[in-house]
């Protein structure tokens, strides 16, 4: 199968997933409205700022990922299924940083930031699982030659690491802190950290299979 139909698929999903985000912010105003309530529902922008750059960037580094390949296989589809299942549960924990997020409710808002952090690291590791077979299996999905640096790789996996950290940060310490570093982490994917094709149709030596042991986000 061509990737087309994985990649229509999963942009549909993607869409429905990060649309779904602004039903956090439709309650705010709901009868009386006023300066002090748009301030005090700083929660709810976070929260949608940071699950919106996370998704969306997402989305690109699996756009960049697929358009390695010119073909999926049904192991493939399933690993993306996995993936996309973690995406679209996005909205959950963003729900839950929205609501508990404040002073008023500190146990709330650390186990809303521990659960986000939670749902970033599988979809990290579903990023990872996808990307280690496609490099192992370059050949029959038709890979293009792809230049990919050993320190690329590196680069695309800071994320798994990242969100570990975050996730600790809001179990033993701070929430608020957690959440800015999930979104410094969107924000450092807003670069390109995936290899590119090689200019010379040739792919060096161990450069896509280098990715085999690495465990990298996203985006």
């Amino acid at each position: 199968m061509d990737t087309r139909r994985a990649e229509s698929f999963s942009d549909g999903v993607f869409a429905v997933a990060i649309t779904v985000l602004v039903f956090n912010l439709l309650a705010i105003g709901h009868g009386a409205l006023s300066y002090r309530l748009l301030l005090d529902s700083w929660p709810q922008y976070a929260a949608y700022v940071v699950s919106f750059l996370t998704i969306g960037i997402m989305w690109l580094n699996h756009h960049t990922m697929l358009s390695l390949v010119s073909r999926v296989d049904r192991i493939t589809l399933v690993l993306n299924t996995f993936l996309l299942m973690g995406v679209v549960a996005v909205p959950f924990p963003t729900a839950l940083v929205a609501d508990h997020l404040t002073a008023d409710a500190p146990a709330g808002g650390q186990v809303a930031a521990v659960v986000y952090g939670l749902v970033l690291i599988a979809i990290s590791i579903a990023f990872s699982g996808m990307w280690m077979y496609l490099s192992a299996h370059q050949e029959s999905l038709g890979a293009t030659a792809i230049r990919a640096p050993r320190q690329a790789t590196l680069r695309f996996s800071a994320g798994l690491i990242g969100y570990v950290i975050g996730t600790l940060v809001a179990a033993f310490w701070s929430s608020g802190v957690a959440l800015a570093i999930y979104g410094l982490i969107a924000i450092y994917y807003l670069f390109e950290h995936l290899p590119g094709p090689s200019p010379s149709g040739e792919a060096p030596p161990g450069a896509f299979g280098e990715a085999e042991n690495s465990f990298g986000q996203p985006g």
